[in-house]
């Protein structure tokens, strides 16, 4: 395969591990992915997670590499059973380069009572845009669920998929596995504000300052994921 590939690949083998690591999954659930584009490919691909395989020894090998209608290019495994997930926000949203699916357990709580996390953060207002919505719920696996998954990222980087777990987007993989950790992060600072007392939201003219704020000065450059 392309260089560019291949490369996508192996960052993906090496920041497998962080699912179970950083508390987004247990066992094999979950998935993610990037989109890859350029080095002469002639149409965007998406290399994606296998499925069933554990995170802790996935190889670079075992990342399946997809065109976006489910054509599998290359690999030995099987494709995620979230393909359509990935592949449907790819679809809409030009801008994504990676998706991370987890289930992570606060925020999934919160998907479980279906439940918006407010932008009661500035870390996530900033990175994740606003309001984590809630997309309405359907069955894993299925186009539908791709259709609302797309329908609720819109405005936004990340959201909770009801009865399920979470998605987080990004123009890198770094950016949409950030997404994630916040918003769980983000989950936990809000279930427990509920807990002592009444969480303040942030007013929408602050959100709207904060969010440019972000865009304008924060961080430095970054690759993509073949890059």
């Amino acid at each position: 395969m392309r260089l560019v590939v291949e490369k996508a690949r192996e960052k993906m083998a090496r920041m497998a591990p962080d699912m179970v690591r950083l508390g987004l999954a247990v066992g094999t659930w979950g998935n993610f992915s990037c989109r890859v584009t350029g080095d002469g490919l002639g149409e965007d691909l998406m290399v994606i997670t296998p499925s069933g395989v554990p995170y802790t020894g996935m190889k670079s090998r075992d990342m399946v590499v997809m065109r976006l209608d489910g054509e599998v290019v290359d690999g030995d495994l099987r494709p995620s059973t979230e393909w359509r997930l990935h592949a449907g926000i790819y679809r809409a949203r030009r801008d994504v380069n990676a998706v991370v699916h987890t289930h992570s357990p606060v925020a999934s709580g919160l998907a479980v009572a279906r439940m918006p996390l407010p932008p009661i953060l500035e870390d996530v207002v900033q990175i994740v845009g606003g309001e984590v919505p809630v997309a309405t719920y359907a069955t894993a696996g299925t186009e539908e669920l791709a259709a609302n998954t797309a329908a609720a990222l819109r405005d936004v980087n990340g959201v909770l998929l009801a009865n399920h777990g979470v998605v987080g987007v990004g123009e890198t993989l770094e950016d949409a596995f950030t997404v994630c950790q916040v918003i769980e992060k983000g989950a936990q600072v809000y279930v427990f504000a509920r807990l002592v007392g009444e969480p303040s939201v942030l007013a929408p003219a602050e959100v709207d300052l904060l969010r440019r704020l972000y865009r304008e000065g924060y961080g430095q450059p970054r690759r993509r994921c073949g890059g």
